[in-house]
């Protein structure tokens, strides 16, 4: 197939990038250097929602837009590359979608609007201490009483939880199905409800990013089920196929990867520019090279997926582009050398963001499904093994 852009599609590229301009400099500044704020993500997304592109892959009665597969491929690649923070994903990747396709009217009247415009924060209640990779091993309950359930257990890994004012929570409410799979519900529930406790988990880097939620006795009113009761692991596998989506990161690669090169020409040891290094500079050439056949890759994943099936080719990209997000943040930390273990603590110097990267990023590699998962779905799907 065509890799280049058509005339069409590269005018709408252009008018993205005029749009993401729209978003102030100093937000775009803070998401570039790791600082982005609870307050910058939601003034990004008010001002992508009404130019019309926060949630453009909704239905279009629901906001979404009509794009192509390549559209929605250059609009993640541009927004990732400008340095806009991405519309939050619990809101327009996860809980919104899931809403959207199974929730009855009155929920999608209640929360679909306000999930857009980020009115209101959703947190994700999947993992627990041992449900993880392995949802269907969950053991947070849901006993119906009446006209709510009553929920008691433990959820895990909240990544900014502590912003979240609802959740979308799987719990088991048929702890007797004759598959764990299929006694598994999804409910909306209010963080602000008596009986939920809320605790920071502090990470290898000193921030806090992901939580731990405690559920006692806590009442979930029944009109809050999502689609029909005990099928909420149904719902849960397609929430899971938006997520993996954009866990590629090209243009978020390619953003970091030329700061790194510009890292590089600035910075010296020994005497010369890391960038004159000859083992360092080949070591550039051959992520780039790498990247732009994810790119590529990507793009034709992208271009064959009109019918809105998965590709399990989508297992590969998520490999590597873990991978060499990784390796670009392990890379900036060789560039900066000695100064690296000065800078890690809680220093804001220009060059402190690519450690904290380096450190946070270990993450990708798990996320969305780990990826010794996604070489399972490899060998099963692509190789026939």
């Amino acid at each position: 197939m065509d890799l280049e852009l058509s005339g069409e599609d590269v005018a709408f590229r252009d008018e993205l990038r005029t749009i993401f301009a729209d978003v102030p400099a100093d937000i775009r500044a803070r998401m570039r250097a790791g600082h982005v704020t609870r307050d910058d993500i939601v003034a990004s997304q008010r001002i992508l929602n009404g130019h019309g592109v926060a949630v453009p892959h909704w239905p279009v009665e629901y906001g979404g837009r009509d794009w192509t597969p390549i559209q929605r491929h250059i609009y993640t690649n541009e927004i990732q590359r400008a340095g806009v923070p991405e519309p939050l994903a619990f809101n327009t990747s996860m809980v919104g979608p899931v809403i959207a396709a199974f929730g009855s009217d009155e929920i999608k009247d209640r929360f679909l609007a306000k999930t857009a415009n980020l009115d209101i924060w959703w947190s994700q209640g999947f993992s627990e201490p041992g449900a993880g990779s392995d949802l269907a091993g969950l053991k947070t309950t849901a006993v119906r009483d009446g006209d709510h359930y009553v929920v008691n257990g433990q959820k895990t890994w909240t990544t900014l939880g502590q912003y979240g004012e609802w959740m979308f929570l799987l719990a088991r409410t048929a702890p007797d199905a004759p598959k764990p799979q299929q006694g598994i519900s999804f409910l909306l529930v209010d963080l602000d409800t008596p009986g939920i406790e809320r605790r920071p988990i502090r990470l290898i880097d000193g921030s806090v990013e992901v939580n731990e939620f405690f559920f006692t006795d806590v009442r979930i009113p029944v009109e809050n089920l999502v689609g029909e009761e005990n099928k909420g692991w149904t719902y849960a596998k397609f929430l899971l196929g938006n997520e993996r989506n954009g866990i590629t990161q090209v243009g978020t690669s390619q953003r970091h990867y030329a700061d790194l090169v510009e890292m590089a020409a600035t910075r010296s040891t020994g005497g010369r520019r890391v960038i004159d290094d000859p083992i360092f500079r080949n070591r550039l050439y051959d992520v780039k090279l790498r990247l732009k056949a994810v790119e590529a890759t990507q793009l034709r994943v992208t271009a064959s997926s009109a019918d809105g099936k998965p590709s399990p080719v989508s297992s590969m990209l998520k490999i590597e582009g873990s991978r060499l997000l990784q390796e670009i943040n392990a890379l900036a930390v060789e560039a900066l050398g000695s100064d690296a273990a000065e800078i890690l603590g809680e220093s804001s110097g220009v060059y402190g963001d690519p450690v904290v990267e380096y450190l946070n990023n270990r993450k990708v590699s798990i996320y969305g499904g780990t990826n010794e998962v996604q070489a399972n779905v490899i060998a099963k799907a692509i190789l026939g093994l």
